[in-house]
């Protein structure tokens, strides 16, 4: 560049750089623009842009014999237009030295002494917040490098961020990103040397640029498409007929991949059936797409397409609790890992007690178990994505989310690998832990740290904070992909999600309406309270005129002329306090909950995952252990007898009449403490063998029992061994 001698040629910083081969001339138009002894006197089609080339070689000249303030070279053809400063410097040695170039009027340029800075009253709250452009952090002070929007007071931004929206966006598009001022905002961001070109959006100038809303949307998008020639093919009249979703047509689907029999049934895509169901009509497309897929080959799907591997269960063929005693099977090998083999016909049921009649259970409970089921079914079919491939993690007890995050961070971990975990601090761990035990309670102790960690807030029903440490270290990613890895490998499920933060996961954040209970923060609650609950426009504004910082800093302020106003002025506090405020984390953890499709199923099936993220697992009682297993007997009255026995242990466990607990005896026949919400794999099963005490085989999910001449020796059996095994794994 004939002004400031540097070959760099970034459009960004110096404005696009010209050489005119004719003139031996080369120049950055923004060097051009800044100096100080040179003005367009040419037309828009003469020399550059309308500055002349003899004016251009006499400014060359003028600066040759000024030395720049900041490198010492000869060339500084920029001056500092404040009084008496007589401080010269070349453009992009301003630029480092963060001096303030205006590019509107006289383009004006002020050294680093004289540059105008933005004024920020005293009494407005310091800290961190996003730039709403790139969505990093960023200081709320006025230095160079950040700018504060003058229309948004909890608007800030990264200098370099605008200047790149500026470039692209032109002067008729860039305007503030939060409320869409354009010429207040405009006008503060050429002040502080924003350069705001003249000319339209980059978007709009790109040849060709909507040709695609001419084209008709054709492409499989079902994960699993049946098509052998791809998902672009598209044969018309057949079953290869690509339909397109009837509600917003970006999304498309093969009639075969989605079972659909012909062009006439509806399809919707998973994103426009999540705003079905906030608006209300979900239900009724849920019945009419389930009523498609049972029609065929009664097949659940991935996405929306059928699952070859597994079958749908009929209503009628889920196993209700306790309805009928558990099942006993008559059969002369007792081996516990073939019990799926035998025919129904060999089946005996046996009458149950009044305790354990299913009549006694409330319609919620049998609502909540449906759902329930509904999941497990969900996430077995999830699990099929896991391979045989094993990875390791090493975990610490003590300090189990460090070393939870190393493991989940390492090189060689993938989700879709079988969890093998090895705890490191426990040297004398029982050797009747097996791998799928460990890895219950690895997940159990993790679920319990998240609950109560810092990314969470709330008392029970907890919903997303904003820790601006996590953000930067993306750990809310690291949970959701945690929560999601838990469920499919078998894990716990949270439990602890309130229905605002629920909701925001499935329906999105711009659908959800939040409540007074989700805010966590006491004095934020009392000064909701006191809005919500004043009873004159005068005791509103005074508590308005009291809270009008926290008010400012939110960006809530609105104009009050009647007491009804009050109710608007709650929902923008609520908005902006539980989901404005921490939309960075929650798109964090949306993101971390996409892991092996889990979101994606929530969203299509959100009351069953609303029964497992938000209600804690259900207390264990008899008829759901009863339920649990399934016995295996020969055809001797002794081993009937055994079931009947165990029937009544259940029973008196359950009444407080035995030293252990319902969770007991689950912890020792499995190793697991609660019902899993994907279950058991293999199903758990009772054996009545000629042995003197019980045994657990956690390996096969097998509880063996001794055949006992009475109940009471059957009784004291169970309690001395259970009681004084899990004391030894405890020790």
């Amino acid at each position: 560049c004939v002004l400031c001698g540097r070959t760099d040629d970034c459009t960004e910083k110096y404005g696009e750089k010209r050489t005119y081969v004719k003139y031996n001339l080369t120049v950055h138009y923004y060097c051009l623009l800044m100096s100080s002894g040179i003005w367009q006197r040419g037309g828009e089609d003469e020399g550059v842009d309308g500055f002349l080339i003899t004016d251009i070689r006499k400014e060359v000249n003028r600066a040759a014999k000024l030395k720049c303030n900041i490198c010492k070279k000869k060339g500084a053809s920029i001056g500092c237009v404040a009084p008496k400063c007589k401080r010269s410097y070349h453009f992009p040695c301003g630029v480092r030295k963060e001096c303030i170039f205006q590019f509107m009027e006289n383009f004006r340029s002020y050294c680093w002494e004289h540059k105008p800075v933005q004024k920020i009253p005293d009494k407005e709250p310091r800290g961190t917040s996003q730039c709403t452009i790139c969505l990093d952090l960023v200081e709320q002070l006025p230095v160079y490098a950040v700018l504060k929007s003058p229309c948004c007071k909890n608007a800030w931004f990264h200098r370099e961020c605008l200047q790149y929206q500026a470039l692209s966006a032109g002067i008729f598009f860039f305007r503030c990103t939060v409320c869409n001022n354009k010429e207040k905002f405009q006008k503060e961001m050429l002040r502080m040397g924003i350069h705001i070109p003249e000319k339209d959006a980059s978007w709009e100038l790109e040849e060709n640029a909507y040709q695609d809303l001419l084209q008709c949307y054709q492409h499989c998008d079902i994960r699993r498409c049946l098509c052998k020639n791809g998902r672009d093919y598209n044969e018309p009249d057949s079953k290869w007929e690509i339909k397109r979703c009837q509600c917003c047509g970006s999304r498309g689907t093969h009639l075969a991949c989605s079972s659909m029999k012909s062009w006439e049934q509806n399809w919707e895509c998973v994103e426009c059936r999540s705003i079905f169901a906030k608006a209300g009509n979900y239900s009724k497309q849920k019945k009419r797409s389930l009523a498609i897929s049972e029609k065929t080959d009664g097949t659940t799907c991935l996405l929306e397409e059928p699952s070859p591997k597994c079958p749908r269960q009929s209503p009628g063929s889920q196993r209700n609790f306790l309805l009928q005693s558990p099942k006993i099977m008559r059969r002369n090998s007792l081996s516990p890992c073939s019990h799926l083999d035998i025919p129904a016909s060999n089946r005996v049921t046996m009458a149950l007690s009044p305790l354990m009649s299913n009549g006694n259970l409330s319609m919620r409970k049998k609502q909540l178990r449906k759902q329930r089921m509904e999941v497990s079914n969900i996430l077995k079919e999830l699990k099929l994505q896991v391979n045989t491939k094993t990875t390791r993690l090493n975990i610490n007890a003590e300090n189990i989310w460090n070393s939870a995050l190393k493991g989940f961070r390492q090189r060689n971990f993938s989700p879709t690998n079988t969890i093998e975990i090895q705890f490191t601090n426990c040297k004398n761990r029982s050797k009747t832990d097996t791998s799928v035990a460990s890895k219950h309670h690895f997940f159990q102790l993790l679920m319990l740290y998240l609950q109560n960690s810092s990314l969470f807030e709330g008392s029970s029903a907890k919903n997303l904070s904003l820790d601006f440490q996590a953000v930067k270290e993306n750990l809310y990613f690291e949970a959701g992909k945690m929560i999601a890895v838990s469920l499919v490998h078998g894990g716990p499920p949270p439990g602890f999600f309130s229905k605002t933060l629920f909701n925001c996961l499935v329906y999105g954040p711009e659908n959800v309406k939040p409540a007074l209970e989700d805010v966590a923060d006491v004095d934020v609650a009392q000064t909701i309270k006191m809005i919500k609950y004043a009873n004159s426009l005068s005791s509103l504004k005074s508590t308005i005129h009291d809270s009008y910082e926290f008010l400012a800093a939110a960006g809530c302020l609105r104009p009050i002329t009647a007491l009804c106003d009050k109710n608007m002025l709650v929902d923008d506090i609520l908005i902006h306090h539980v989901i404005k405020r921490i939309i960075s984390p929650l798109e964090s953890f949306r993101q971390g909950l996409k892991t092996l499709g889990v979101l994606e199923k929530m969203q299509m099936h959100p009351d069953a995952f609303f029964s497992v993220l938000c209600h804690k697992p259900e207390k264990i009682s008899a008829e759901a252990i009863c339920d649990l297993f399934t016995i295996h007997s020969s055809s001797d009255v002794n081993k009937v007898k055994g079931a009947d026995f165990w029937m009544g242990y259940l029973q008196d466990v359950e009444s407080g009449e035995s030293v252990v607990t319902l969770e007991d005896i689950l912890l020792f026949a499995t190793g697991f403490s609660s019902i899993p919400p994907m279950g058991f794999d293999p199903e758990p099963t009772i054996q009545f063998l000629c042995i003197r005490y019980p045994v657990g085989n956690r390996l096969l999910n097998c509880l063996e029992l001794p055949i006992t001449n009475t109940y009471e020796q059957f009784k004291n059996k169970m309690e001395f061994t259970i009681r004084k095994t899990l004391r030894l794994e405890r020790e």
